[in-house]
C-alpha cells in the first residue's frame, strides 16, 4: 500500500493531465466498438440486397470519420499518458541525483557507482512503464473486456460464451510468459552491464593495457563476455519468438469455435451474417486486453519493486549535515584542533588518536608520513566529509560542527592526489569554482600552478579537451592544473594533499615558489612525502598511526634524531644518487 501512496504522491502533480489522458483513451476504447456494428449493419443490407449507393457513402464515410477520431484521440491520450510518465520519471530523475549529491562519503564508499547508475536508468524506465503503460492496460483491460462482452452477449449469449473458452488462456499464457520474459531480460540488462563494465574499464585503463601489451588478452575477455551477451539475448529473442505465435494460436481458436458455431447460427437465422462478421472483429478486439490482464500484473510488480528500490535510496540521511549552526557570511583561517580522535564508521582502531594543533591564519603547516598515517583522514575531517565530536575542530575560533557546510567548503581550497579533471576543455576544469569566466584569472592562476607554459604548447592551448578523468594529460600536469582550480578560488585556507608527487624536484621547487606569496594571506597546509615541499612551513608535524609523534620546525626535527631526521637523510642520498647519475 505504500508503494502505492508513494505512486499517487509522485503523479499528483500531474494528476490533470492524467485526468485528460485517460479520458480519452476511454473514449477511444468506445468509439472502436462502433466501426464492426456498422459493418455488420451494412453487411446485412448488403445480403438482403437493401443497400443503396446512399447506404454505402453513409458508412464508409462513418467508418473514416470515426478512424480519424481515433487517430487524433489516441495521439492526445499517447501525448497525456506517456507524457505524464516522462515528466514523473523527469522529476524522479532529478529529484534522485539532487538527493545523491547531498549524500555523506561514507554513503558511497558503501555503494557501487554502476547500481547508483541501474537506479537512474533501469528502475526509473520501469517505474516510467508503470505510468505510462501499466495505466493504459489497466484501462484497456478492464473497458474494453467488459463493454466488448456486453455487445457480444447482447447479439447471442451462447456463442459469446463458446468463442470466449480460448481466450482466457491468451491471459494465462501472458501471464506466465510475462515472468519468463522479465526473468531473461534482466539477465539481459546484467550481461550487457557486465559487457559494458570491460568496456569502460579498458577504455579508462587503455595506457596499462598497452604498456603491458594485454590487448589480444584483454580482446579475449571482451569476446567471451560478448559471447555471453549474445547468447543471452538470443534466449530473450527466442522466448519473444515463441511467444506471440502462441498467443495469435490460441486466438485464433476462438475465430475456429466462432466460424463453426456462428457460421451454422446464421445458416439456421438464429444469427445474422452482419452479426456473425461484427462477431469476429469483437473476439479480434478482445485479444488485446486478455494480453494486457497477464502483462499489466509483471508491469507493476517491476514498478513497484523499483520504486521501492529508488525510495530506499531517497530515504537515506546524509551522515554530515547542517544542525544548530551559525549565521556566518565570512570564515578566518585560524584552525585549531583539539583532542580530536577519529574512527572511520564499522572499524575498530581510531584511524587519528588524541591530536591537538594550531595554525594561525597566514601560516603553513606541514604534514609528514608513511601511507595509512592519517593525513588524508585530518583533511577529510577538516572538508567535514566525515563527522567530528563537538568541540575538537575549530576554524576561525567557531566549532566546525557549528559552521554550515558551504560556507566551510567555499572557504577551503582542496587539492587531492588523485587530480579529478573533467573531461571538458582545461579553461572549463580550471574554472570550476568561478560562476562568470574569467581568462585573466585563470592565466593568473596556471602561471602560479607552474602550468602555462605547458598549456600554450598544447595544439589548442586553453581549449584542449582533457579527455576523460584528464587521460590526454600527464600525472604531473593534471596535478598542476588542480593547483590551479583551486588558486582561483581564492579560498582563506588552502590544502594540498601529497598534489606534488607527480611532478619532478625543479617543478616542485618553481611551484612552491610561486605559491609563497599567495600562502602569505591563508592558512595552508601541505601533505607530502617529500621534506623538501615541507621544510619551510611555520609548523611540521609527523604522523604515524593516526598519531602525531614528532611536531616542530624544520630544523627542530633534524635535530631530534627521529622519523623526520630518517625520512630526510633517506631523501638526501636519493637526490645525490640522482644528481650523479644525471
Amino acid at each position: 500500500m505504500n508503494k502505492f501512496k508513494s505512486l499517487i504522491r509522485y503523479t499528483s502533480k500531474y494528476k490533470f493531465r492524467y485526468l485528460i489522458g485517460i479520458t480519452f483513451l476511454l473514449l477511444i476504447d468506445l468509439i472502436q466498438l462502433i466501426p464492426p456494428k456498422l459493418i455488420g449493419y451494412l453487411t446485412d443490407l448488403l445480403s438482403k440486397g437493401n443497400a443503396t449507393k446512399a447506404h454505402l457513402i453513409k458508412y464508409i464515410s462513418l467508418i473514416v470519420l470515426i478512424s480519424f477520431s481515433m487517430a487524433i484521440g489516441r495521439y492526445i491520450w499517447r501525448i497525456y499518458i506517456f507524457g505524464s510518465a516522462r515528466l514523473v520519471e523527469f522529476d524522479m530523475r532529478n529529484k534522485l541525483f539532487q538527493h545523491l549529491q547531498k549524500l555523506s562519503q561514507n554513503f558511497y564508499n558503501q555503494h557501487k557507482t554502476g547500481d547508483l547508475m541501474a537506479l537512474a536508468t533501469n528502475d526509473l524506465n520501469a517505474v516510467r512503464m508503470t505510468l505510462g503503460q501499466g495505466i493504459i492496460m489497466i484501462t484497456d483491460a478492464i473497458v474494453l473486456t467488459i463493454t466488448t462482452l456486453s455487445i457480444m452477449l447482447s447479439i447471442n449469449v451462447k456463442l459469446t460464451l463458446i468463442s470466449l473458452i480460448p481466450l482466457p488462456f491468451v491471459a494465462l499464457v501472458a501471464t506466465k510468459f510475462g515472468k519468463i520474459i522479465h526473468n531473461k531480460f534482466l539477465k539481459v540488462q546484467e550481461s550487457f552491464s557486465k559487457l559494458t563494465d570491460i568496456v569502460q574499464e579498458n577504455f579508462s585503463g587503455i595506457r596499462i593495457i598497452k604498456s603491458f601489451v594485454q590487448e589480444e588478452k584483454e580482446y579475449i575477455k571482451f569476446t567471451k563476455e560478448n559471447q555471453h551477451n549474445y547468447e543471452t539475448n538470443m534466449e530473450l529473442v527466442k522466448i519473444w519468438g515463441m511467444f506471440f505465435p502462441l498467443v495469435e494460436f490460441i486466438a485464433s481458436l476462438s475465430f475456429v469455435f466462432l466460424t463453426g458455431v456462428g457460421g451454422t447460427y446464421v445458416i439456421y437465422g438464429y444469427i445474422s451474417l452482419g452479426d456473425f462478421i461484427a462477431f469476429n472483429m469483437y473476439i479480434g478486439t478482445l485479444v488485446w486486453p486478455m494480453m494486457a490482464f497477464g502483462w499489466v500484473i509483471n508491469i507493476i510488480q517491476r514498478g513497484l519493486a523499483s520504486l521501492e528500490r529508488i525510495e530506499n535510496i531517497l530515504h537515506q540521511k546524509p551522515d554530515v549535515f547542517d544542525n544548530d549552526v551559525k549565521d556566518l557570511k565570512y570564515l578566518n583561517g585560524d584552525i585549531s584542533i583539539k583532542n580530536l580522535t577519529f574512527k572511520y564508521p564499522d572499524t575498530e582502531s581510531p584511524a587519528l588518536e588524541n591530536i591537538n594543533l594550531t595554525v594561525k591564519e597566514g601560516q603553513t603547516l606541514g604534514i609528514i608520513g608513511k601511507t595509512g598515517s592519517g593525513k588524508s583522514t585530518l583533511v577529510n575531517l577538516l572538508l567535514r566529509l566525515y563527522n567530528v565530536n563537538d568541540n575538537t575542530i575549530f576554524i576561525g575560533g567557531i566549532d566546525i560542527n557549528r559552521i554550515p557546510l558551504k560556507i566551510l567548503r567555499e572557504s577551503i581550497g582542496f587539492v587531492p592526489q588523485d587530480s579529478f579533471l573533467f573531461s571538458t576543455t582545461i579553461t572549463e576544469n580550471i574554472n570550476l569554482p568561478l560562476e562568470q569566466l574569467d581568462m585573466a584569472e585563470i592565466i593568473e592562476s596556471t602561471k602560479a600552478a607552474d602550468i602555462y607554459d605547458n598549456i600554450l604548447n598544447f595544439k589548442d592551448g586553453f581549449d584542449t579537451i582533457v579527455g576523460e578523468r584528464g587521460v590526454t594529460l600527464s600525472g604531473g600536469q593534471k596535478q598542476r592544473i588542480s593547483i590551479a582550480r583551486t588558486l582561483i578560488k581564492n579560498p582563506k585556507i588552502l590544502i594540498f594533499d601529497d598534489c606534488l608527487s607527480a611532478v619532478d624536484a625543479k617543478t616542485e621547487v618553481n611551484i612552491l615558489s610561486n605559491l609563497k606569496n599567495i600562502m602569505k594571506e591563508k592558512t595552508s597546509i601541505i601533505i607530502s612525502h617529500r621534506i623538501s615541499a615541507v621544510k619551510d612551513a611555520d609548523l611540521i608535524v609527523v604522523l604515524d598511526d593516526g598519531k602525531i609523534v614528532e611536531m616542530g620546525l624544520h630544523s627542530q626535527l633534524i635535530e631530534m634524531n627521529g622519523i623526520y631526521k630518517s625520512i630526510f637523510d633517506k631523501q638526501q642520498i636519493e637526490e645525490k644518487i640522482q644528481s650523479e647519475e644525471v
